[in-house]
């Protein structure tokens, strides 16, 4: 079994981990906020006060980070302690451009692919998130396949794009469905009958989600990935979207409170 280093334990990287310790890896873990590495030495992780610490005598190294800042951060952090044949796997959504730089920071011998996930705490608890990934996952697919399902993008940064083009999508349709919800509040419908109406539409896959409990995807990190969409082309949608999304209250509920607080806001 590969040692293995997790660096980055938010609402994500917890039960990510956990799976790890549950399969008998030995794992190293470190986050910026040291009690949230502590909940994992309760169940059986060793606890690094430092990146280059949780790195140094690691096969592998995942990151699951909250933005571009971080990414670069850590990696400036622990690139001097990493080992020739280590593996990086950059599980992040930070978009290609970013992972490629991080890439680039990496000394010698150490290997990077890019897997960013889609789902949530849900599915990573129970090893059911899809992974996009690129970059050949081969020597580390046992590891990958904890998490769940593996799509093959491409080549390195092949990835990272794909998640934010998928994820893009979901934001912009999520807060479709609040806008449709606020508008059907100016008719006086009733509400179970819109939801079961769009759920019935061809937007019910967005739908669902919008609705969804028992996930936890920050509307702050929902802002940053639809802005890493904007600073790669004109979107006009996301644009438009980004304003909705920055201007909201309380940026730490999950996506689909949106439907609530855009149901609040006067026009």
């Amino acid at each position: 079994m590969e040692k293995i280093a997790f660096l980055g334990l938010g609402s994500m990287g917890r039960p990510m981990a956990r799976r790890l310790l549950a399969a008998g890896h030995e794992l190293t873990v470190w986050n910026r906020t040291a009690a949230k590495a502590d909940l994992l030495a309760q169940d059986g992780a060793k606890v690094a006060l430092t990146p280059a610490e949780a790195v140094r005598d690691a096969d592998v190294v995942i990151t699951m980070l909250a933005d571009p800042e971080a990414g670069h951060a850590v990696v400036d952090a622990m690139a001097p302690a990493l080992r020739p044949g280590t593996h990086l796997i950059d599980m992040s959504s930070i978009g290609p451009r970013a992972f490629a730089e991080v890439a680039a920071k990496l000394p010698a011998g150490v290997t990077a692919i890019d897997a960013p996930v889609l789902g949530s705490v849900d599915r990573a608890a129970t090893g059911q998130l899809v992974l996009f990934v690129g970059g050949d996952p081969g020597p580390v697919q046992a590891i990958l396949d904890q998490f769940g399902r593996v799509t093959r993008c491409g080549g390195p940064g092949a990835g990272s794009a794909l998640k934010i083009v998928v994820i893009t999508s979901v934001i912009v349709g999520v807060t479709a469905v609040a806008e449709a919800v606020k508008l059907a509040d100016t008719y006086g419908l009733p509400e179970d009958l819109v939801r079961a109406a769009l759920a019935n539409s061809p937007v019910g896959g967005v739908t669902a989600r919008a609705f969804a409990e028992g996930v936890h995807y920050p509307i702050r990190l929902a802002a940053k990935d639809v802005a890493l969409a904007m600073a790669s082309t004109e979107l006009p949608l996301a644009d438009a979207v980004h304003a909705q999304l920055t201007r909201l209250a309380d940026s730490e509920q999950d996506l689909g409170k949106v439907v609530e607080q855009l149901r609040r806001v006067a026009v």
